[in-house]
């Protein structure tokens, strides 16, 4: 891929009203931006597969715009259906994403930023620190080729891949409106789960966006201290001050927050957490989805028993009445936890020209 040309912008990450108004400054009638927004949320990989353009236009659009912003260069399939793919990007830094298949359709796991600087010790984003924020255009990118590598309609997205969405706060905003504008992809956003390791002030914020999205709390230990010893972040919001926002969420858009646990072998996942757990669920509009952990070789951490996550299942549910579910394990085999497919592109250094 050439060197891209700094003045050109990535088109993608324009709204229809931002693009209607570009191109009629550049002489363009307003129709015109109506057929390559269309083309655009069509997935189209070039501008000269937007057929009822004339060329005058589409080489208008190549000399200030570029489209490519979110190109597959790497992809694992596991035996499950699963698909992990390496993005490259236009500055060429590589991002990952997760193609799944449920019973109620397909969904897609996205990046929102390049790496991580939240450090939780058990991810393997945090590995080689955070690079950039994502645009909105770029995340929008990682669903149109994921698209176009399919065939199939992505209808589910979850913000859980690479970064931490809400310290990229305003282009994820600009991506969840985008998508579930009519004149877009016109997701819907209950089919839309954003996950944070708890940034509580932009929980805050995100409450009085009135999104129908649902809110991820990624938790992982009941207590403060040992949560700061795997989660960095709550040294700045205590659990107390999480939980806080999460009842200001709950209480402002009526929508129920889920609370991811990652179960880490010896670490978290005895009773004494459950109980203190489901101690500061109980009652609450919340759900719990229990994570086996993804084994990471560079963390040292394993994910429990079986027989350790049915106990820790069954004191939430029948002691507390939290309602609580097993995440169903994909793509075990294609190592599809995030950041593990970028971490080793990292290390071999193979960055495709």
């Amino acid at each position: 891929m050439p060197e891209r040309d700094v003045n050109k912008i990535d088109i993608r990450n324009l709204t229809q009203e931002m693009l209607t108004e570009q191109l009629v400054a550049l002489g363009e009638k307003k129709f015109r931006a109506k057929q390559v927004w269309d083309w655009i949320n069509k997935g189209v990989q070039s501008f000269d597969a937007m057929k009822n353009l004339p060329k005058g236009l589409a080489e208008l659009l190549k000399a200030h715009y570029y489209l490519d912003n979110a190109t597959i260069i790497e992809q694992l399939e596991s035996e499950d259906g699963t698909i992990k793919s390496l993005h490259k990007l236009f500055d060429n830094n590589v991002i990952e994403s997760v193609f799944m298949t449920y019973k109620h359709g397909y969904s897609a796991c996205i990046s929102t930023q390049v790496g991580c600087r939240m450090k939780c010790v058990f991810c393997a984003s945090t590995l080689n620190g955070m690079v950039r924020n994502l645009t909105a255009g770029e995340m929008l990118g990682q669903l149109f080729e994921m698209q176009n590598m399919t065939g199939k309609r992505i209808d589910h997205v979850v913000l859980m891949g690479s970064g931490e969405p809400l310290d990229n706060y305003d282009e994820v905003i600009l991506f969840l409106k985008m998508a579930c504008s009519e004149k877009g992809l016109n997701l819907s956003g209950r089919n839309i789960t954003l996950s944070t390791c708890g940034i509580a002030p932009q929980i805050y914020k995100l409450a009085d966006e009135k999104l129908q999205i649902t809110l991820a709390i990624s938790l992982h230990n009941p207590f403060d201290e040992e949560r700061t010893q795997i989660m960095p972040i709550n040294n700045k919001h205590s659990i107390s001050a999480l939980m806080a926002a999460v009842d200001y969420y709950i209480m402002s858009t009526n929508r129920r927050v889920t609370f991811e646990y990652a179960l880490i072998e010896g670490e978290n996942d005895s009773d004494k957490h459950a109980e203190a757990l489901g101690t500061k669920l109980k009652g609450k509009l919340v759900h719990v989805n229990l994570i086996p952990i993804n084994a990471v070789k560079e963390k040292q951490m394993r994910p429990s028993q079986n027989s350790r996550i049915n106990r820790f299942k069954m004191i939430l549910m029948d002691k507390y009445n939290v309602n609580t579910t097993v995440r169903r394990e994909l793509g075990s085999d294609i190592n599809a936890a995030c950041g593990q497919l970028r971490n080793q592109h990292i290390k071999t250094n193979v960055f495709l020209e």
